[in-house]
């Protein structure tokens, strides 16, 4: 039985200093005129004398206009708790973090728009491929032994879980999934009538015109934001913690625009998630942009393990406002029994 399986409740204070490393993976994938491309992820392990033998492994991806910092959240003072990674860390948990293609320390090709939701899955599970098996392998670093029994629980956050998703109906490569702040409604009032009656005639057949209806949706040189008067707080800023808002900053990254416009198409990847027969878990924020929260499970028809957890007062990025201790102790405790 590993320590992991009864994670405690523990409490949101700084934590001792993290044991991680960083490495340049090939994506496996050509893209024409590109050089070799390369995805970073980071690997944070807990300590040791705590958890020597670690069995779980988050895989976490970012939303739009995120990168991996995402998960890691740290304001000026120095604090952790609004760091997932950290938080998770420190409850037994190994925490694999991983910047998309095209984000943060991964390669950039010149077009953005050839990032597509099939690109990306298949360099994130290549990526993710070889690291979990150096960790098992023990080949990794020298500071873990060999992690024979490891399984891993794929973390996404709204566009990043979509891509979660999808990994895991192409490759069924964790346990169980973890999705916050994402739903199959999509956000329909902020997409063209052209896609909306597109998606309508053929949720399958639109894959082949994503690019072109992001570039009308984004534009040629998408931004991180884009706003307009009717937009509102789209992601409840008011309520997050000042703090937590700050410590956003390092974690914006480039639009990726293809994968993000198939996020907001109503029934985006309902076929995938109809698909997924491991556990689930759903974590939305009571002001999150999901829409009924309540509604979001039955998506998830093929599982016979789904689990919802709504944050109360929470908005889009959980991690900045007060409901996200409850977040990291209903997630850790869902995951430890699940593996067990």
């Amino acid at each position: 039985m590993s320590a992991v399986a009864e994670p405690s409740k523990t409490p949101l204070k700084p934590l001792a200093p993290a044991r991680s490393i960083i490495r340049h993976v090939d994506s496996g994938l050509s893209l024409p005129g590109e050089n070799r491309l390369q995805l970073a992820v980071e690997v944070r392990w807990p300590d040791r004398t705590q958890f020597p033998q670690p069995s779980i492994a988050l895989v976490c991806l970012p939303g739009g206009g995120m990168n991996r910092r995402f998960f890691d959240l740290i304001p000026a003072d120095g604090g952790t708790d609004f760091s997932f990674a950290e938080q998770m860390r420190a409850r037994g948990f190994i925490v694999i973090l991983v910047d998309h293609l095209g984000v943060g320390d991964s390669s950039r090709p010149r077009d953005v728009f050839s990032l597509t939701p099939e690109v990306l899955t298949q360099t994130n599970q290549h990526a993710v491929e070889y690291i979990v098996s150096a960790l098992r392998d023990g080949s990794l670093t020298s500071e873990l032994p060999a992690l024979t029994n490891l399984r891993t629980i794929g973390v996404g956050h709204s566009m990043g879980a979509l891509l979660t998703l999808v990994q895991q109906h192409e490759f069924h490569p964790h346990a169980a999934v973890a999705v916050l702040g994402f739903s199959t409604g999509g956000l329909p009032q902020y997409v063209s009538e052209e896609a909306l009656g597109l998606m309508a005639a053929d949720a399958v057949g639109i894959r082949k015109e994503l690019e072109r209806l992001a570039r009308a949706q984004f534009g040629d040189a998408p931004s991180v934001r884009r706003s307009s008067p009717q937009s509102g707080d789209l992601f409840a800023a008011a309520k997050a913690d000042p703090r937590g808002i700050a410590a956003l900053k390092p974690a914006l990254a480039p639009m990726l625009p293809v994968p993000a416009f198939l996020s907001m198409l109503p029934g985006n990847i309902a076929a995938e998630c109809a698909a997924i027969d491991v556990p689930v878990f759903i974590g939305v924020g009571e002001l999150d942009m999901t829409g009924p929260a309540q509604l979001i499970p039955a998506a998830f028809s093929t599982s016979r393990d789904v689990t919802l957890e709504v944050l109360p007062q929470a908005g889009h990025s959980h991690f900045i406002f007060p409901a996200r201790a409850q977040l990291f102790d209903r997630l850790a405790e869902w995951a430890a029994a699940r593996m067990h």
